[in-house]
């Protein structure tokens, strides 16, 4: 939301990932606490907290609003067992997801092919002239 101009920082957007990880659920969690802590090789949670925060609040100044589908076009992200464990707990919803990645981490992602057969030629609907503006219609 950021990137969008919505908000200036990710801690004002309550759905963020970024306040998850500042203030860890203790149910219902979106983020592998543990997963992530050892994946960076922090002790605790407080200390990859701050780190983050740096790290975004570096990121922000520096301007490097870049998109990586890897966390935006995905269901879950995380080790194998994690992603594994989501889609399973998705049950229905996750038909036609697959589980891409190596190397210790994976992505649970819907197919691309899943639309070509829809649209025909990949992303063919999604046209500049296809686009409707809401204050054309109303």
């Amino acid at each position: 939301m950021v990137r969008a101009g919505v908000v200036g920082h990710p801690a004002e957007w309550a759905f963020s990932g970024y306040n998850e990880i500042q203030e860890p659920r203790e149910r219902y969690a979106l983020v592998d606490y543990e997963g992530l802590r050892e994946l960076l090789n922090f002790r605790g949670m407080d200390d990859l907290a701050e780190a983050y925060r740096r790290w975004v609040d570096e990121s922000l100044s520096a301007g490097d609003h870049y998109r990586d589908g890897k966390w935006t076009e995905s269901v879950a992200v995380g080790t194998e067992a994690f992603v594994m464990a989501t889609k399973e707990k998705l049950g229905v919803k996750a038909t036609g997801r697959e589980l891409v990645g190596g190397d210790g981490s994976y992505e649970l992602r819907e197919s691309p092919a899943r639309y070509s057969g829809i649209l025909g030629h990949e992303n063919e609907g999604l046209r500049l002239k296809n686009t409707c503006f809401w204050d054309d219609i109303l």
